[in-house]
């Protein structure tokens, strides 16, 4: 007499719930993060021998912690400031802006000016210790 044993059957794994595993990661990190247009602000140092020298012609605008605004020692607005930085730069483009912070400004507000400083056309920007 002869017994046969029947053959085992290999268990498959299913790739189904992998997938799905997978596709819902892919969902949450789609979800998770930003796809916000990042640009960098190019900031230069001066060279070392500039770095104390008061530059001919060229314009002084100091941010104050209450948010005050004064261009060459004169209190403005920021639009009215921004006006004269356009109209300056507009006559000589290479004319240099000295940005001066003064005690606690807070980092975005400086960046918001400098954006602001190039959206009016200065290019030649320099931010410089109050």
């Amino acid at each position: 007499m002869r017994i046969e044993v029947p053959a085992r059957r290999r268990n498959l794994i299913s790739l189904t719930p992998l997938i799905d595993v997978v596709f819902i990661l892919l969902v949450f990190f789609m979800l998770a993060s930003s796809f916000l247009d990042w640009r960098g602000i190019s900031l230069n140092m001066p060279p070392v021998s500039e770095v104390g020298r008061v530059h001919d012609g060229s314009l002084e605008l100091r941010l104050g912690v209450d948010g005050s605004v004064s261009l060459d020692g004169e209190a403005v607005s920021r639009d009215a400031a921004l006006r004269r930085v356009g109209a300056a730069v507009s006559t000589e483009p290479d004319r240099l802006v000295i940005v001066r912070p003064e005690g606690e400004v807070r980092l975005q507000t400086m960046v918001e000016w400098l954006e602001a400083l190039s959206g009016a056309g200065a290019t030649n920007v320099s931010l410089r210790q109050g």
